[in-house]
């Protein structure tokens, strides 16, 4: 079992691949990535968002616990982040993030969400998103694994 990353976009830009490989090598099952990246959609606005959505969603099974990115919703720090990963693989769980396109998700993809996880109330940029989700993941590994990658 490994941790999937399901994202609409363009492949990791070199800026971001460098970060993202210097995590994701440190990372060992079952924290480890599995990247899923789509294209996307040639439309804008709602019917962006809904095309995005629908493909995201036929990539998702039951056995998946979702934890969809989203600037609206809930603040966590990196231990609950850990227990939350560590809590859905104990269940037998597989944990997906979903990284939504520029115009976001629809009101069904937020619906099968288990968690939607907030980075901040600000907006970021999908590949800057990518690696700061990379080294949370890195980071709720150590954590899970009380090593001292984390500081209290």
């Amino acid at each position: 079992m490994s941790i999937k990353i399901i994202t609409i976009g363009k492949k990791h830009e070199s800026w971001v691949l460098d970060g993202i490989k210097r995590y994701q090598e440190r990372l060992k099952s079952p924290f480890d990535i599995e990247w899923v990246i789509l294209p996307n959609s040639m439309h804008n606005g709602v019917t962006a968002r809904q095309e995005e959505s629908q493909r995201i969603l036929s990539r998702l099974s039951p056995a998946d616990f979702v934890v969809l990115l989203d600037e609206r919703g809930n603040n966590i720090d990196s231990p609950g982040l850990s227990k939350l990963l560590g809590d859905a693989m104990n269940s037998a769980k597989k944990p997906v993030l979903v990284i939504g396109g520029a115009y976001g998700v629809d009101e069904v993809l937020t619906g099968r969400a288990d968690f939607v996880w907030s980075l901040s109330k600000l907006v970021f940029p999908h590949q800057l998103v990518r690696l700061i989700a990379t080294e949370q993941v890195y980071r709720s590994q150590e954590i899970f694994h009380s090593r001292p990658y984390h500081h209290n």
